[in-house]
């Protein structure tokens, strides 16, 4: 039976997995999703670490040896560190063979650093530091604070991650943030080689704010539209911005180009096909990273074909559409989604140091 993750991964798609935690590293199935299904990446979150770390007995022994560390943030850390840094030298080999251009593990910063630069700046060092890995992407959001530090990191060359971007408007920012990082290098002869960044466009929940929308203005009819119809406008916008003279001076340095990163790409409406947001965005210098359950479907019957780049036009005039018939798509892609992803994720954060704080409490008290 052909394996459809493969067949999208030689259409130039790197295909990464959503999900990180102890048994998945250390029992081989991270390494099994490698040699089977050509995955060449790791994505991870403060909710998938919770999972990971409060539902398992996997981090007992850690959790012990750092009974004397008050701290449950810097607990959560080290812990996650040693994941990271697992999942990294399973990727090595990826990592090695394509010059630095794949084989990338992600660890996020705190969301309270969402709207601090300079702090975002000093974090992103010290885990890069700490964590001591060269395919490690530190996590970034998308925010106007974010992209001031993601160029500032560039330039002093932390490979990141810039997430939580909704808006083509945003994301051109980034990627102008990345060559100009990039270029600052270039300018005092630091080398591009191993530079590398992905910019992850939330997908599915552009779909579920817009469609509740929809729904209440009567016009179902545009529904489950608005996710593929923006990712198909940021690619054609990162074809732009990576060619011409000035990207070519820089790949010709070595540079790779930023690709973008399709995330949040389970379907959360039961109505859509359940490889919908990985059918809709294949295409070549693009990432899409998985949950578990989308690996599995689309390794069985994902159609691997080239779309990124067909039907341009028309997703034009579905967004066109879309501001007609009253929905406000810059607001809702630019400011309201940016703020509930920030809460959200401020909320799984807390939810996860908490976790962490409880069961240390238990296992040193061998309960």
């Amino acid at each position: 039976m052909p394996n459809r993750l493969k067949e999208i991964h030689a259409l130039g798609q790197a295909i990464w997995l959503d999900n990180l935690h102890r048994g998945l590293v250390e029992d081989g199935g991270l390494q099994k999703l490698v040699q089977e299904d050509d995955l060449t990446g790791v994505t991870s979150n403060p909710t998938i670490f919770e999972k990971g770390m409060g539902g398992s007995d996997r981090y007992d022994d850690d959790f012990r040896a750092l009974a004397d560390v008050d701290d449950p943030e810097e607990v959560f850390f080290q812990l996650a560190y040693k994941d990271v840094r697992g999942a990294c030298d399973i990727l090595r080999g990826v990592f090695e063979s394509t010059d630095g251009a794949d084989g990338y593990v992600s660890f996020e910063l705190s969301p309270g650093l969402s709207l601090d630069a300079d702090g975002s700046v000093a974090a992103a060092l010290t885990h890069y530091e700490r964590i001591d890995r060269p395919n490690v992407l530190i996590k970034v959001p998308g925010t106007a604070e974010g992209v001031k530090a993601f160029e500032e990191l560039t330039y002093l060359g932390i490979n990141v991650n810039v997430t939580l971007l909704f808006a083509v408007l945003r994301y051109r920012e980034v990627a102008e943030a990345y060559i100009s990082g990039l270029q600052r290098r270039a300018d005092e002869g630091k080398p591009l080689e191993k530079a590398a960044s992905v910019a992850s466009f939330f997908v599915s929940r552009v779909d579920t704010k817009i469609d509740k929308r929809l729904e209440e203005l009567g016009r179902t009819d545009l529904a489950g539209k608005a996710a593929v119809a923006n990712a198909k406008i940021a690619y054609e916008a990162f074809q732009e911005i990576f060619s011409g003279p000035k990207w070519e001076a820089l790949a010709a340095k070595g540079a790779h180009p930023q690709r973008p990163l399709w995330a949040s790409t389970s379907t959360k409406n039961p109505a859509y096909k359940d490889t919908l947001y990985v059918d809709e965005l294949i295409g070549p210098n693009t990432v899409n990273t998985m949950p578990d359950a989308t690996i599995e479907a689309s390794r069985d019957h994902a159609t691997p074909l080239i779309t990124i780049d067909q039907g341009v036009e028309e997703a034009q005039k579905v967004m066109d559409e879309l501001n007609k018939a009253g929905v406000d798509v810059n607001d809702i892609v630019l400011h309201q989604l940016v703020d509930e992803g920030i809460k959200s994720f401020t909320d799984s954060y807390d939810s996860l140091i908490s976790t962490i704080a409880e069961k240390a409490k238990k296992v040193t008290a061998g309960v």
